[in-house]
């Protein structure tokens, strides 16, 4: 076999929120070159595409599995390289390599529409195929026709995706905007009427080209929800975005106009081990009944979290899993052994406390609760978990001592003695997250706070003594516990977060100082 040739097994890359775009937009041609501009073209013509310069860490980031290290070594000895790959749900691509005039590369792909495939087929990919490898003319000449791929061998099943609602369908400018935010591998997109949108990377924000957004168009969102909104009201949706993957969207009105806030997410529940925590949590799903709370401000990646462990759950355990979610976020697979019932606050049921007071009927082993916000929620979940259930659920706090006093200040004074003493005999543990920028190369990392609740931490939240909490976490590390300055310094000392990064997230830098200076 010649060198080059031969089948690429990969799940769907980066590259297909672009090519989805090209299949959108009528085009046959994407031409990308590490520090220039993406274009796009159509019979020739170029077509709009307001993406960034991309670096070249980017475009191979985009690019993943199709540039290989033998594939770049033959591009750099022949001049190009050349394969043939289907897009998910879009169609395949003759894809062509090449040397750059300024000792990058450049790379085209060319659309086959006589055999694209439809965007409602099999979302795994089939193999692309390598070709042969000849010196190259110039880029823009058309790719040789590739032979006909053999069959493509099955690949394993992917977890199936939560249905969207059918009136939760994105409009074909709104998805652009979403497929060129997951090119750039941003965690969230933001969009103001009038405004050109902004996407988040590793936590930095940066403009996603110039032209002004129309919200109001690209959301279509219909009379009943623009009216609600104009009443001074939110709404939240989870959206199925092709080529991308499931999306939530949060749109609300500002002092300047219609503003949304958009969290691209991945399509499975991740496993926990990728998460790279600090310490093991894993044992939390083996827990017969109790409360797991996971907090952390917005972004700072609850949601992730509460999902891995809920995938952890079923993964290990014969269960009913009841999530209640606003709205629902990352797809879980169950095992045949298993059931999972996802209810979608607004959608499937009015209020995150109805639907406890409903899963507390249905039989489940472990609830999912998308966030606690107030009494009765709080309170329905310490009732679940007080009477042999696993109750995962998510709230905003900074440390684990703040989340026990913000769960006891959500009542009146009256009655918190009875639920500091529901709440000793509840709770399990508390995982507060942060995610840092990594000191080398691209993504996020996250430092975490863990509390386990030993007899001496029962009798602090029970005597109102959650000052002492920060101590008996500094000194439970043999019982799985680690304070969040402690996890900061070991990421720091390990080079892989900057030092004043770690200050800006700490929530007592002098403790942390301590540590940086072992």
């Amino acid at each position: 076999m010649p060198p080059g040739h031969g089948w690429l097994h990969t799940r769907m890359a980066r590259i297909d929120s672009l090519l989805s775009i090209v299949a959108q937009q009528g085009a046959d041609e994407l031409r990308l070159g590490t520090d220039r501009e993406p274009r796009m073209l159509a019979a020739g013509a170029p077509k709009r595409l307001a993406i960034p310069a991309t670096p070249e860490e980017t475009l191979r980031e985009l690019l993943g599995e199709l540039l290989t290290p033998e594939r770049e070594r033959l591009m750099r000895e022949h001049g190009r390289a050349e394969l043939v790959y289907e897009a998910v749900g879009v169609g395949r691509f003759q894809v062509r390599f090449a040397v750059g005039a300024g000792g990058g590369f450049e790379v085209l792909f060319r659309r086959d529409a006589a055999r694209s495939v439809a965007a409602s087929r099999d979302r795994n990919h089939a193999p692309a195929v390598a070709v042969a490898h000849r010196p190259a003319p110039a880029l823009a000449s058309p790719a040789p026709p590739a032979a006909p791929p053999p069959p493509a061998e099955v690949a394993p099943p992917v977890p199936a995706e939560p249905p969207a609602a059918p009136a939760d369908a994105m409009s074909a400018s709104l998805l652009g905007l979403v497929a060129n935010a997951a090119a750039l591998r941003a965690s969230d997109l933001h969009i103001d009427d009038g405004a050109p949108a902004v996407v988040r990377v590793d936590g930095a924000l940066r403009r996603l080209g110039d032209e002004p957004v129309d919200l109001a168009a690209a959301l279509a969102l219909g009379p009943d929800r623009e009216a609600r909104i104009a009443r001074g009201g939110s709404l939240d949706l989870g959206v199925e975005a092709p080529g991308v993957g499931r999306v939530r969207v949060h749109v609300f009105r500002t002092a300047s106009g219609l503003a949304a806030s958009v969290r691209l997410l991945p399509e499975a529940a991740p496993a926990l081990a990728s998460l790279h925590l600090p310490v093991a949590v894993d044992d939390l799903v083996e827990l017969p009944h109790g409360l797991v709370l996971v907090c952390g401000a917005s972004g700072s990646g609850k949601s992730t979290t509460l999902a891995a462990l809920a995938q952890e759950a079923l993964r290990r355990r014969s269960i009913v899993l009841v999530t209640l979610e606003d709205p629902i976020e990352y797809a879980l697979s169950a095992a045949a052994t298993s059931l999972v019932r996802r209810r979608q606050v607004g959608q499937d049921v009015p209020d995150f406390a109805s639907g406890l007071r409903d899963a507390l009927r249905e039989d489940p082993d472990v609830l999912l609760v998308g966030e606690m916000r107030d009494p009765e929620t709080i309170g329905l979940a310490l009732t679940a978990a007080e009477t042999g259930h696993l109750v995962l659920a998510s709230m905003h706090s900074r440390s684990a001592a703040s989340a026990v006093e913000r769960i006891v200040d959500t009542y009146p004074p009256a009655r918190q003695g009875q639920i500091r003493v529901q709440l000793a005999d509840a709770l399990q543990a508390v995982i507060v997250q942060r995610l840092l920028p990594r000191a080398r190369g691209s993504g996020r990392l996250p430092a975490v706070e863990v509390l386990r609740v030993t007899h001496a931490v029962e009798s602090m939240i029970r005597e109102a003594k959650t000052s002492q909490i920060a101590s008996a976490i500094q000194s439970g590390r043999r019982e799985g516990m680690i304070s969040l300055e402690r996890s900061l310094a070991d990421r720091v000392q390990a080079g892989e977060v900057r030092p004043e990064d770690a200050r800006t997230a700490a929530n007592d830098p002098a403790s942390l100082a301590m540590y940086l200076a072992k």
